[in-house]
């Protein structure tokens, strides 16, 4: 075993590897020849390829919870809901492997994956409560919030836009403008 591994570096190698090649080429032996052991040696800080994918998802939300904590801190209706809308944009373009792991929802559910989701739909609502959502909506706006950020972005990340006029980041203004109206409309 090396000196000094543990299973934060481990899942920190992996997260750092989905980065460059993608989540799907993320395996054991991938990571351990990243941090220089054998195979076999990895087992003794990750359970396996399942384990290592959960710790890079926790991991991921982790890293962007904090952000947007920063982000949205102190503001308000559209100035939170852009702070947090960018802040994961910005995100998935600079952790691709990162930000495709924190949206896999078929991962073993353990306590800090549950701890790190819940993270992120705290922030949801904190964003909603801005917009004095009605309680039997907010399920529905906390989906569409989803949707629009995940499906746009991982969009723009593969390539999606990058063929046509006008520039994405004008399709994105335009969108968080269109969910801002349709929030404050719920609200009224």
């Amino acid at each position: 075993m090396k000196v000094g591994l543990t299973r934060d570096a481990v899942v920190a190698a992996a997260a750092d590897l989905a980065d460059e090649d993608g989540l799907r080429a993320l395996t054991v032996s991938s990571v351990a020849r990243r941090v220089g052991v054998r195979t076999p040696s990895l087992y003794s800080h990750v359970a396996g390829t399942d384990a290592l994918h959960a710790g890079v998802s926790t991991l991921a939300l982790d890293e962007l919870a904090d952000l947007v904590d920063r982000a949205i801190a102190g503001l308000a209706g559209r100035d939170a809901l852009v702070a947090l809308a960018d802040t994961h944009r910005a995100y998935a373009l600079a952790h691709p492997g990162r930000y495709e792991a924190a949206g896999v929802v078929d991962r073993e559910l353990t306590p800090d994956l549950v701890r790190a989701a819940e993270r992120h739909s705290a922030q949801a609502l904190a964003v909603l409560r801005g917009y004095a959502v009605p309680e039997a909506e907010r399920v529905h706006a906390v989906r569409l919030l989803a949707s629009l950020l995940r499906g746009f972005v991982q969009l723009e990340a593969g390539g999606a836009f990058a063929h046509s006029d006008p520039p994405s980041q004008q399709t994105w203004t335009r969108a968080l403008d269109v969910l801002d109206e349709h929030l404050a409309g719920l609200g009224r």
